[in-house]
């Protein structure tokens, strides 16, 4: 198996394990070393009362692509966790689909950062809906 094969399966093995990122439909649209595209669908148990999707939804998803990213960057047998979270709102996300693409911007033997890009997607257009900046510590892969 190579090693783009071994990201992309690692990448939907975390997203697919219980917990949040698979209870809200999270998908793993690419994996390669340092960069991860994940994707969720509108789903009503995700919006706020506007019917945008949740400022919390969109930082979600934005933490997992950033720990995806940086994971994907790390040497086998680690695993990123967040220690730190910023995220800039840029518009309502009104799409219906979220687009998280996240890049490793610094992976470092204890610390990793990635910067994160979530858009709205909607008839086929994008509009940019929020940054984040992601700060990871390496830390042994789970069992």
């Amino acid at each position: 198996m190579d090693h783009h094969h071994r990201i992309r399966e690692l990448a939907e093995i975390v997203t697919s394990a219980p917990g949040f990122t698979r209870a809200i439909g999270t998908r793993v649209e690419s994996a390669e070393p340092g960069h991860v595209v994940m994707s969720l669908g509108k789903n009503a148990d995700l919006l706020q009362a506007n019917g945008f999707f949740h400022g919390g939804v969109i930082a979600g998803l934005a933490d997992h692509a950033g720990g995806g990213a940086v994971t994907s960057a790390m040497a086998p047998g680690r695993f990123a966790v967040t220690v730190n979270l910023q995220v800039s709102f840029l518009a309502p996300a009104k799409g219906e689909e979220l687009i998280a693409r996240a890049r490793a911007i610094q992976v470092g033997n204890t610390i990793g950062v990635a910067q994160v890009d979530v858009a709205s997607k909607a008839k086929g257009l994008e509009t940019p809906c929020a940054v984040a900046i992601v700060t990871l510590r390496a830390v042994a892969m789970p069992k």
